[in-house]
């Protein structure tokens, strides 16, 4: 029997197979380049084949071959966890009036997910590539247009910095690779909590060229300053969506051609998709009951 049978039998743990000494010569479990020789017949004075010296790119997690300039799997234990941005008390978010489900005391963490690692998977590391590529010698480079990236439940968001939205949608439409021919639209969401970047513009891209693929990009504005520049001189169709935008959550698209309320009259005071917005309403008469709007019911503290 071979001292390598004899190790084996011993219980002793293969290093090559532990993946706490995973690296950037092994796979994302652990096996080394030797036993991938050792799979396709290499002989044992035959030496395996190494890896060329690797180094960490600019994303956390992104581990880039020095010659080939290929971006290698992450290192095991790398997924990042996702990110906790407040908590939910009881089950159904009751304050203001009594919770009769007795579920108020309930305490839930509100999660987002983290920044991804390479490898994205599916088509988005060849658009990230792209993308970075496309972005040398404009305006901004890969890294300071793109603030991070979010790979979550097979979608794939960029974080846009706003005074480079415009040149990564040009670049989203323009590049033969990329070819986003249609923004399907763009719509708003508010983080009161979120101090300095309150107000979200959040853009969906469509390329029917490469086969229906999709990305989204978001955007945020403080609702100190909630200006975003337009992108209607690119893609044209998202005219009445910035309007749509603006109207309900105050967003000021820089540029819009008309930017004008679209839905609330002309002299509606604030912006009612706001989380800050009263809540108003008006009575409500049902088989001769009234039922009065939610900001005049009765509270049960």
């Amino acid at each position: 029997m071979s001292d390598k049978k004899a190790t084996k039998k011993d219980g002793a743990k293969d290093p090559a197979k532990d993946p706490a000494k995973a690296t950037a010569n092994s796979d994302v479990l652990g096996n080394k380049a030797a036993d991938a020789a050792a799979d396709k017949g290499a002989g044992p004075d035959q030496p395996a084949p190494v890896v060329a010296g690797a180094t960490v790119g600019a994303e956390a997690g992104a581990v880039v071959d020095r010659e080939s300039g290929d971006r290698l799997p992450a290192a095991p234990g790398t997924t990042p966890e996702p990110v906790q941005v407040g908590e939910r008390h009881g089950m159904f978010g009751a304050r203001d009036t009594g919770d009769t489900t007795g579920y108020g005391g309930m305490v839930s963490p509100i999660l987002f997910p983290a920044a991804a690692v390479r490898p994205y998977g599916s088509y988005y590391d060849e658009i990230a590539d792209r993308l970075e590529k496309t972005l040398v010698g404009g305006s901004a480079s890969y890294s300071e247009a793109i603030e991070r990236v979010v790979v979550d439940r097979g979608e794939m968001t960029f974080f846009v910095r706003r005074e480079h939205l415009r040149a990564v949608a040009r670049a989203l439409r323009d590049d033969a690779a990329l070819r986003f021919e249609m923004c399907t639209g763009v719509s708003g969401v508010h983080y009161p909590q979120e101090e300095g970047r309150e107000l979200h513009a959040v853009y969906h891209f469509l390329s029917i060229t490469h086969g229906g693929r999709r990305v989204r990009v978001e955007v945020t504005a403080p609702d100190a300053d909630p200006h975003i520049p337009s992108i209607v001189e690119i893609y044209p169709a998202n005219d009445w969506h910035e309007r749509e935008t603006w109207d309900m959550f105050g967003i000021q698209f820089d540029g819009h051609p008309a930017l004008t309320r679209i839905l609330m009259p002309d002299d509606w005071p604030g912006h009612p998709q706001r989380k800050d917005y009263p809540l108003g309403g008006i009575p409500v008469e049902y088989k001769g009951a009234t039922v009065p709007p939610p900001d005049q019911r009765r509270s049960y503290n």
